[in-house]
């Protein structure tokens, strides 16, 4: 699986007052490892909006100082360049079936709300453009990073050619996925802290594959977070590095098509290990 990244993405959205795991560190030690690279370009605005307010959208362009632009996430002038960049390198990704290495992640981002260091939703904006460009009618997206895909979810909650699924842990932030949050089209698998390799391949097993395959997709679209890793500073989880590349394997087999893009995972020493080993687990 060829990655699909930008050296940009080591300079742009940068705030010298936030003080946040989710910084240009995560990308530089990226590079370091994965220095061969397609360089991806920018989304384009109605790219964007397929799935973001054209007024959302504008007011990230809008940004001219440092700004919260909520609890956790910050905004700068170069937020909007780096987000744009994020949502094109996630559509080349599913144009050449590559892993698109991104900042910032997306799958908390709302229709109008910048999130959890979301700005715009990477996933979805490619997903869109595979089924929009693409010709691609079901794509299914498999989210496995700590946190519920919120974002995601709700950007196609109501509609049938889209399945979001959501491994995370679960009671934890942002509060969403539990067990009775499930609809059509609309699958979360919460897990206990602590889960490791053994619990989400039981999920794989008992939820994730069954689902997806009574969808059948032609596209599968992994959110990859790595934050569910035992070292991981933000989480409670006890995945490994064996137990990503088995997730990425299994999720390449779920449809003619797979792609993946970075979201969460802020252990800096680990980084670089994990995503390589989904880079395993995805040519398997």
């Amino acid at each position: 699986m060829d990655v699909v990244s930008h050296p940009a993405f080591t300079e742009l959205h940068r705030c010298d007052n936030a003080r946040s795991p989710e910084h240009a560190g995560r990308l530089r030690v990226l590079h370091d490892v994965f220095s061969e690279y397609e360089h991806g370009t920018p989304a384009t605005r109605e790219q964007v909006c397929r799935v973001h307010s054209p007024g959302y959208v504008a007011a990230i362009e809008a940004i001219d100082t440092e700004v919260r632009l909520d609890s956790d996430t910050y905004g700068e002038p170069t937020t909007s360049e780096a987000a744009l960049l994020a949502a094109g390198c996630a559509i080349r990704a599913v144009e050449i079936g590559g892993f698109a290495l991104v900042r910032p992640p997306g799958h908390h981002a709302l229709e109008s709300q910048a999130m959890g260091f979301c700005i715009f939703g990477n996933v979805a904006v490619a997903a869109r453009h595979a089924q929009d460009e693409l010709g691609l009618e079901r794509v299914a997206v498999v989210d496995f990073d700590v946190h519920h895909g919120n974002g995601t979810e709700a950007l196609f909650r109501h509609d049938p050619s889209v399945l979001t699924v959501s491994l995370h842990q679960w009671p934890f932030w942002p509060g969403t996925g539990g067990p009775d949050a499930n609809a059509e089209g609309v699958v979360n698998v919460p897990l206990a802290a602590g889960s490791g390799d053994a619990a989400y391949s039981s999920a794989f097993d008992e939820i994730v594959e069954p689902v997806v395959r009574a969808f059948e997709p032609e596209l599968v679209l992994v959110a990859a977070g790595f934050d569910a890793h035992c070292d991981d500073p933000l989480a409670e989880m006890a995945m490994t590095a064996d137990g990503f590349r088995e997730l990425a394997r299994r999720s390449a087999g779920l449809a003619p098509r797979v792609a993946a893009v970075l979201e969460g995972g802020y252990n800096l020493e680990t980084l670089p290990g994990l995503v390589g080993a989904a880079l395993d687990g995805f040519a398997s």
